[in-house]
């Protein structure tokens, strides 16, 4: 279904984000916010499509289950539509996925158009905050190369792996502008005792890290903690 009019409404969003020219911060996230809503609207069109086709693939598939009892059908028949079935949710859970982080960024986008009116930090690594979120500039260095000492320290802290949400850059990123190659997104409440202590590793190592405590009204997504400097508008 990705042919149809909601993944055209979807292109033609991704093709107006990429041909915007550079713009002020408060605009540029005004204008990320606007285009996100969109291409969350079309998302939201493409995710009804796709559970009809579910729908009808798994119920072509039990048809065919039944057939293939009666000796009715051929083996590799049932086969095929199994694999529509796979296929088919397969297809829907990346658009359920792309979905949701579309939420993440529409979330940061609303949150940071807060923080943007507050007073610049006094020095490099300072931090400021609202009531949704917390950004700490760091004065450390930060790549990607250093997502493994991270995912160390959390197992080791915690017994479990780091919940990473999102590495450098996606689909969703490159669809909506947004330049995220050098960061990553970790699904953690800042103020819950696992993120107040990933916080105080990055604060101890000077990385840089923006702190989500919750969605805003309209957003769809959840607190996490965004490593690594914000991520500037592409283009």
């Amino acid at each position: 279904m990705r042919g149809g009019l909601p993944w055209a409404a979807a292109l033609a969003t991704r093709r107006a984000i990429a041909a915007t020219s550079p713009q002020a911060p408060a605009e540029a996230l005004a204008e990320l916010e606007r285009r996100t809503r969109e291409y969350q609207d079309a998302l939201t069109r493409v995710v009804a499509l796709e559970e009809q086709t579910v729908a009808r693939a798994t119920a072509d598939a039990e048809r065919y289950r039944a057939l293939a009892a009666q000796g009715a059908v051929a083996r590799r028949d049932l086969e095929a539509a199994e694999r529509a079935v796979t296929v088919a949710r397969d297809r829907l859970d990346g658009t359920r996925r792309e979905l949701e982080e579309s939420g993440r960024i529409l979330m940061e986008a609303q949150q940071m158009s807060r923080l943007a009116a507050l007073p610049p930090p006094v020095s490099p690594g300072a931090e400021r905050s609202t009531p949704e979120v917390a950004e700490y500039r760091g004065v450390g260095s930060w790549s990607l190369t250093q997502v493994a000492s991270l995912e160390q320290f959390f197992a080791v802290r915690f017994g479990r792996p780091l919940p990473v949400s999102a590495l450098g850059q996606t689909t969703t990123h490159d669809r909506l502008g947004f330049d995220h190659r050098n960061a990553i997104d970790v699904a953690l409440h800042p103020d819950s005792v696992e993120g107040r202590a990933l916080l105080d590793h990055l604060r101890g190592r000077g990385i840089p890290f923006l702190a989500f405590r919750g969605p805003l009204p309209g957003a769809s997504t959840g607190a996490h903690v965004h490593v690594g400097s914000p991520s500037p508008r592409i283009g």
